[in-house]
């Protein structure tokens, strides 16, 4: 192949991209291009058999689809890619109310020292103020917490 004039071998280009993929993927927080950089070794191997860049590029495409495939189990087991936002990880915690939550009212909670405004999980519960709840939800910018 002739790229500017100079003759250069497909695995030389396969070899280059695993190189940039994997940068990336060290630049990056989260697995993202990992399986790029594996389809991209391959094809690299698969010039020593073939010297079709059709042939190549599909080697590639489907030595990167059965990594993404295989990995997909491991990704949700690490967590790559979702990490807890603020709001997220205040679920499961304990905080105290402030000021009563009943049916007709939203009340206050004070979690980690940040005071929320707060409904009852089961809405007809009324929950006073010095009562220790647990968080189980967020909805929008407002608490769902049970006792």
């Amino acid at each position: 192949m002739e790229i500017f004039g100079f003759t250069v071998e497909m695995a030389v280009i396969w070899i280059i991209a695993a190189v940039i993929f994997i940068i990336i993927e060290v630049s990056t927080l989260g697995a993202a291009t990992i399986w790029f950089a594996g389809g991209a070794i391959v094809a690299a191997v698969s010039t020593l058999f073939t010297s079709s860049p059709l042939i190549q590029v599909i080697v590639f495409l489907l030595v990167t689809s059965i990594l993404l495939y295989l990995t997909k189990p491991l990704r949700k087991k690490l967590k790559i890619g979702k990490e807890k936002t603020n709001v997220e990880a205040i679920i499961g915690k304990t905080g105290f109310v402030i000021e009563t939550i009943s049916p007709a009212a939203f009340g206050q909670v004070k979690v980690d020292g940040i005071i929320w405004t707060a409904m009852s999980k089961d809405h007809e519960e009324v929950i006073e103020s010095g009562t220790e709840v647990i968080v189980s939800d967020v909805e929008g910018v407002k608490l769902v917490v049970s006792k």
